[in-house]
C-alpha cells in the first residue's frame, strides 16, 4: 500500500523550503570593530588621560616635588588672574599665532597657487616639486638645531650683523635677541621661516585633486591668475585651509622648542609663552602646583579652540551643501 506524500496538506520533506539561516546581529559585528580601537584607546589613556588627570589634581595643590602635596583648592588659579607674567605670556602667544598661523597660511596659499598654477604649468612639474621641497626643508630640521643656527645668526657678532656691515648698513647692527624691543619680532620672523613649508605642502596636495579643466576653462575665458585664485583655488581647497589653520593654531598655542632654544623666554619675559612659563615654573622654580595650573589652563584653551574650529568648519560645509 502506497504511503501518500502529504498528510493533511503537509508537504513532504523533499518539497519543504529550507529554513533561512539565522542572521547575525548587526551589533555583534559593530562590537568586533570596536575591538580594533582598544590598543589605541589604552595608549591614549596611559599617555594622555592619566597625565592629564594627574596634572589637574596637582594644579589644586601646593607642592615642590618633594614630600606630600598640600591641597589648596583654587588658590593657584586665583594667583594666575593677578600674575602679570602669565598675561604677558598670552599676549606673546597672540604674536605667535600671527607668525605661525596668519602669515604662513596666507603666504602658503599664495605660494602653493603660484607653484601649481603658474610654475607647474609653464615649467616642468619637477621644478614646482623642487621648490616645494625647499620650502618644506625647515620643517624637517630639528627644532633645537634650527634654534641654535638662528641664535648664531642673530647674535651681536653673528652672520646677520656681519652681512649688514658688508652691505654698508653697519649702523643697523643690533642685539636682535637680547633687546626686549626686537626679541619678539626676531622670534616671529624665525617662526614664519619654520612654518611656511607646512601650508605650502598641504595646499599643493589639495590642488592636485582640483579638476584642471576648471583652470583651462577659466584661462580660455580670459581669467588671469588672480581671478583663477579667487574663483577656483580658494573655494576648492577650503577644507584644507581649515585643517592648516587649526593645526597651526594649536602649534602656536603650545610652542616651546624654538623659545627654549632661542631666548629662554627673555629678555625680561619679552618672548615668554605659556608652555615655557609652565616649564620654568614647574622645573626651575619647583612650584609644581602652580606650573600644573598654567598647563591646565593652556590645555582647556587648546580644546576650546579646536572645538570652535571644528564647529565653524562643519557649519561652513553644511552651508556650502545647502543644508
Amino acid at each position: 500500500m502506497a504511503v501518500p506524500d502529504t498528510v493533511a496538506g503537509t508537504p513532504s520533506a523533499a518539497t519543504r523550503t529550507p529554513a533561512p539561516a539565522p542572521r547575525r546581529r548587526p551589533g555583534g559585528r559593530a562590537a568586533a570593530y570596536w575591538l580594533y580601537l582598544l590598543p589605541g584607546a589604552a595608549l591614549f589613556i596611559l599617555v594622555i588621560g592619566v597625565p592629564l588627570v594627574g596634572t589637574g589634581y596637582l594644579s589644586l595643590t601646593r607642592w615642590s616635588g618633594v614630600g606630600d602635596p598640600t591641597f589648596v583648592g583654587w588658590d593657584n588659579y586665583q594667583r594666575l588672574l593677578s600674575d602679570e607674567v602669565f598675561w604677558a605670556s598670552f599676549r606673546n602667544t597672540v604674536a605667535m599665532i600671527v607668525a605661525m598661523v596668519v602669515v604662513p597660511t596666507l603666504l602658503g596659499l599664495l605660494l602653493a597657487s603660484v607653484l601649481f598654477d603658474v610654475i607647474g604649468r609653464r615649467f616642468r612639474p619637477r621644478t614646482a616639486a623642487a621648490l616645494r621641497a625647499a620650502f618644506y626643508l625647515p620643517q624637517v630640521l630639528p627644532v633645537v638645531v634650527a634654534g641654535i643656527v638662528w641664535g648664531w645668526i642673530l647674535r651681536p657678532d653673528g652672520a646677520f650683523n656681519s652681512l649688514l656691515d658688508a652691505v654698508g648698513l653697519g649702523a643697523l647692527r643690533h642685539d636682535w635677541l637680547g633687546d626686549p624691543d626686537t626679541a619678539l619680532p626676531a622670534v616671529m620672523a624665525v617662526m614664519i621661516w619654520v612654518q611656511i613649508g607646512y601650508p605650502v605642502v598641504v595646499f599643493m596636495a589639495a590642488l592636485q585633486r582640483v579638476d584642471p579643466e576648471l583652470y583651462e576653462a577659466a584661462e580660455v575665458d580670459g581669467a588671469n591668475w588672480r581671478h583663477r585664485f579667487r574663483a577656483i583655488t580658494l573655494p576648492q581647497i577650503r577644507p584644507e585651509t581649515f585643517v592648516v589653520a587649526l593645526t597651526c593654531t594649536i602649534a602656536a598655542l603650545k610652542v616651546f622648542g624654538p623659545i627654549y632654544a632661542l631666548t629662554r623666554g627673555g629678555p625680561e619675559n619679552a618672548t615668554n609663552v605659556p608652555s615655557y612659563f609652565a616649564y620654568y615654573t614647574f622645573f626651575k622654580k619647583l612650584q609644581v602646583g602652580y606650573g600644573s595650573a598654567i598647563s591646565t589652563v593652556l590645555t582647556v584653551i587648546i580644546v576650546v579652540v579646536a572645538v570652535a574650529f571644528i564647529a565653524v568648519q562643519a557649519r561652513t560645509e553644511r552651508r556650502d551643501r545647502g543644508f
